[in-house]
């Protein structure tokens, strides 16, 4: 398996271009998870929720799809693959996930919380290989296996009725993703953002993602802001002048450039207000709004 250091030293050949990046073999991916990810451009997806865990913060019950989400994002180098993910872990189950991960000789390159609050207590793990695709899917597979984590596609959910998101879209300004109770966002950075020298697209976790998730008349929003130096703190202060509270602010990559932090923020409120104060958070943001 191909190490982070040996990554450093292959890389300025492909970006050379002496090496051509291909595309990623998603079939093989599929049945070597047991369950379909998707292609997002170069990048092929797929996610483990934690349909298994029941967390609330404070009153607010959290959905999988909110921020309980262990996700993998695979890319081509040409003859290597890259993998970047998150995978979401009760206390109990790091220290197991990590074994596993240090015997893969895959590299941790974060390990934090996103909530505050929470019950049971979430860690967040942030890893990184690169190699060959299957072996890393085996690998990644093996480490979730120690965990409640459901291998298994999840079961379709009860038809029910879904939220109008209509006014939080007029204020943020473009259409999200309707997910059951769930509304989700992207929006990328107008930057090229490298890791280890290799440009990184959106799909691989390069772009701010916001999470609205409703309840009765109202929305708990969480997620993550992709941010400069400089932006960290216009953020934060526009996030709290709205009432939305700052939850964590941390990185997620190791060799990222420019570098980047992560910002994530939580609050349970009136959605279209909700969505104000994250429109005036972007704002502040070089973001692809």
């Amino acid at each position: 398996m191909i190490t982070r250091k040996m990554i450093l030293f292959c890389l300025p050949a492909i970006m050379c271009g002496s090496i051509a990046f291909g595309q990623i073999d998603s079939t093989a991916l599929n049945n070597a998870f047991g369950k379909k990810g998707t292609m997002q451009g170069q990048v092929y997806r797929i996610t483990f929720p934690r349909s298994d865990l029941k967390v609330k913060v404070g009153d607010f019950t959290v959905l999988p799809g909110l921020a309980l989400t262990s996700w993998l994002g695979f890319i081509s180098m040409g003859h290597e693959t890259m993998v970047m993910g998150d995978m979401v872990l009760l206390d109990t189950e790091v220290a197991p996930v990590v074994a596993k991960l240090v015997a893969a000789h895959l590299s941790l390159t974060a390990m934090h919380n996103h909530l505050v609050n929470e019950k049971p207590a979430i860690k967040y793990i942030h890893i990184s290989g690169s190699g060959d695709a299957l072996q890393l899917a085996a690998a990644i597979k093996s480490a979730l296996a120690v965990t409640g984590t459901p291998l298994t596609a999840p079961a379709a959910s009860a038809g029910g009725s879904t939220p109008d998101w209509s006014k939080v879209e007029a204020i943020l300004g473009k259409s999200g993703k309707h997910n059951g109770q769930l509304l989700q966002y992207s929006f990328p950075r107008k930057e090229k953002l490298l890791e280890s020298g290799m440009e990184m697209p959106p799909a691989i976790g390069m772009a701010t993602g916001i999470n609205f998730q409703m309840d009765g008349a109202v929305a708990g929003i969480t997620g993550d802001f992709v941010l400069l130096a400089d932006e960290v703190n216009p953020v934060v202060k526009a996030l709290t002048e709205n009432g939305i509270a700052v939850t964590a602010i941390h990185n997620h990559m190791l060799y990222d450039d420019p570098r980047l932090f992560m910002l994530h923020f939580w609050a349970v409120s009136d959605p279209e207000k909700l969505a104000i104060g994250l429109k005036a958070a972007l704002d502040k943001t070089n973001s692809r709004l």
